[in-house]
Formats: C-alpha cells, sequence, structure tokens
C-alpha cells in the first residue's frame, strides 16, 4: 500500500478538523430547544470566521513568524487574532440584534444575560485557539515531513552518486592493463589476440550494461570473474598456480555487481611474482542464506607494504559500498599470515 504523501495527511487532518468544527456549531440541534433564525445566521458566520481563523494562522502568521523564529511577535498576533475574532463577533451581534432577539426568545434577565454573554466569549476563545493550535500543528507537521522527505532524497541520491564514484574507481585501471598485454599479443599471435579481445568485449559489456541498475546476478558476477582470470592468464608465468573454486549449482541471486573483483585484482596485484613460486586461492560458496568468497594469495619475505597498501583502495571502497548496500548484513575479514606467507580476504553476506 502506498504511504500518505505530506498533501494527503494536510487535507485528511484540515477535512477531520473542520468536520468536528461543523458538528459543535450544529450541536444545538440536537437540542429540545427551539432557537430564533438569527442564531443559526451567528452560527454558519462564527464557523466561517473561524475557517478564515485557520487559514490566516496556517498561511500567514505561521510562516512569516513562527517558521522564521519571530516566536515572540509570534504569540502578539495570535492574541491580537483572538481579541479580533470576539470584537467581530460582538459587532455581528450588535449588526443583527442577536442579543435582544435571545433575550426576549427565551425571557432572559439582565443578569443572566451577562453571565450567558460570558460563557458565550469564553468559548469562542477556546475555538479560536483550538483552530489556532491546530493550525499549528498540522503545519509544523507538514513541514518536518516535507524536511524529512528532503533529506531521505538527498542521502538517496547522495549514496547513488556515491556508489557510482566507487564502482569508476575499481576496475579501470585493470582495462587498461589488459590492452596493453593484448597489444603486445597482437603483433605474434593474432588468434590469442582475437579470443582476449572478445573476452574483454564480453566484460565490458557488463559492466557497461549488466550493472547499470546497481544489481546483477551471482552467475553473471562468477562469469566476470572467470573472463577476468582468461584474461590474467596472459600476465603471468608458469611459476603461478590460480586455483578456482564455484558452486556447482548456483541458486541465481541479486547482488551488487563488482563486489568480487577487487578482492581478485589485490591478490595478482600483492600475491604473484616473477621470479617466486606463487599461488592465489579464489574459492565462492553459496547457501541459502548466506554467500561467501574467500581470496588468498602468497606474500614474500622481501614484500615491504604497508597496511594501506596491501589493503589496496579497492579493498577501501568496497568496504565503504558495503556499508552502503549491505549495512548489518555483512562480515568482511582480512588477515596477513606471516608465518604461512598468505593474505587471505573473507567477505560473507547476507542474501536472504
Amino acid at each position: 500500500m502506498k504511504p500518505f504523501s505530506v498533501k494527503d495527511i494536510s487535507i485528511f487532518s484540515k477535512a477531520i478538523l473542520f468536520f468536528g468544527l461543523l458538528i459543535v456549531q450544529s450541536m444545538p440541534l440536537y437540542m429540545n430547544i427551539s432557537f430564533p433564525i438569527e442564531f443559526w445566521i451567528k452560527q454558519i458566520f462564527m464557523y466561517v470566521i473561524w475557517i478564515i481563523v485557520f487559514y490566516l494562522t496556517y498561511k500567514i502568521i505561521i510562516p512569516t513568524l513562527l517558521f522564521q523564529g519571530k516566536n515572540g511577535f509570534f504569540l502578539v498576533a495570535i492574541c491580537i487574532l483572538t481579541l479580533s475574532v470576539l470584537y467581530i463577533s460582538d459587532s455581528f451581534n450588535s449588526l443583527i440584534n442577536l442579543d435582544t432577539i435571545l433575550n426576549q426568545h427565551f425571557k432572559i434577565s439582565k443578569k443572566d444575560n451577562m453571565h450567558g454573554a460570558l460563557i458565550s466569549n469564553l468559548s469562542e476563545i477556546i475555538i479560536t485557539l483550538l483552530m489556532v493550535g491546530a493550525s499549528t500543528v498540522i503545519s509544523v507537521a507538514k513541514k518536518l515531513q516535507a524536511e524529512t522527505q528532503v533529506r531521505q532524497n538527498l542521502e538517496k541520491e547522495k549514496v547513488t552518486s556515491e556508489l557510482s564514484f566507487l564502482k569508476s574507481q575499481i576496475n579501470p585501471h585493470f582495462f587498461f592493463n589488459i590492452l596493453n598485454s593484448i597489444y603486445a599479443l597482437a603483433g605474434t599471435e593474432n588468434q590469442p589476440a582475437r579470443e582476449a579481445i572478445y573476452t574483454l568485449s564480453h566484460m565490458m559489456r557488463y559492466v557497461l550494461y549488466d550493472t547499470k541498475n546497481n544489481l546483477t546476478t551471482l552467475s553473471k558476477e562468477i562469469g566476470f570473474v572467470e573472463d577476468y582470470l582468461k584474461l590474467m592468464e596472459l600476465r603471468i608465468t608458469d611459476k603461478v598456480q590460480v586455483i578456482f573454486e564455484k558452486p556447482t549449482n548456483i541458486k541465481d541471486v541479486a547482488i551488487a555487481p563488482m563486489l568480487f573483483l577487487p578482492f581478485i585484482e589485490n591478490a595478482y596485484k600483492h600475491g604473484i611474482s616473477g621470479i617466486y613460486p606463487s599461488y592465489i586461492y579464489i574459492g565462492i560458496e553459496q547457501s541459502e542464506k548466506l554467500l561467501q568468497i574467500e581470496v588468498r594469495n602468497s606474500i614474500f619475505e622481501n614484500q615491504t607494504l604497508s597496511k594501506e597498501e596491501s589493503n589496496g583502495i579497492g579493498l577501501i571502497n568496497t568496504r565503504r559500498r558495503l556499508d552502503l548496500i549491505y549495512p548489518s548484513k555483512y562480515e568482511l575479514v582480512t588477515n596477513e599470515d606471516t608465518l604461512q606467507m598468505e593474505y587471505s580476504v573473507i567477505l560473507k553476506l547476507q542474501i536472504s
């Protein structure tokens, strides 16, 4: 069900308020007493006056005084407005000679008439203040809801733009590196170069089109990883062992795209050597409610990297993306084991 908008809530609140006021003004109908026509003319007149009071407060006094921080002037304006209602009411009574007509109709004494006038003025003050209060509550609630909606829209736009920025930071350098490798191959063997170009175009199509809605499927993401590994074979030697394990039966679920790549890029950047034997292990596991990727790579004794360099800008941005897309639904653990000479990254993601 679609939630009520600010406009809908405002209209609904006013309708209830005006209907309630109409019931109050019509209450003498339910008394076993007949009233002169002038009395009902006054009731209708005051109903219109109080609606004017509501909109005068709602449209002018609150926006120009209360919302501008002029609280003292706002209170003075309300007092003037209330006194004006009493003055208009008394003037209208005199115009239609209501007091005399009521006295004759109900045979009211002078003393009782003064008492009745006091009660009438008091009730008019109370209803006027209720209309002002209702107008203030509706105005403030409308303003707060509108501000909340604006903040939510700004936050949504901020998150969307930040995710686009972070995603763009993760992978551009990869394509330049691969294109350099393809360029080197093109001069020697045409078939490997054609296959590499085809694989790269397939990956670029995935990045440009399949991820434009900020969601992809697990099978497509795994296919992207496989294309990446195929291209990276062009850049590594026989001394590097790459192991990739994936689920045998993939259950397609919607996930954020390009989540796996930063971990794998980091492993290739810091985990292989042209001199020493090295390895990279990539394992993706899927259960009913959990998706896990584990990436391990070798490290070397002469490797002197700060923690920031070893994690890489890709991992920093990926953690930020995870905070935005999967708040409290992921676990990301990195570990550097100097005894086993191994660096590992494990991401556990709730997908239910």
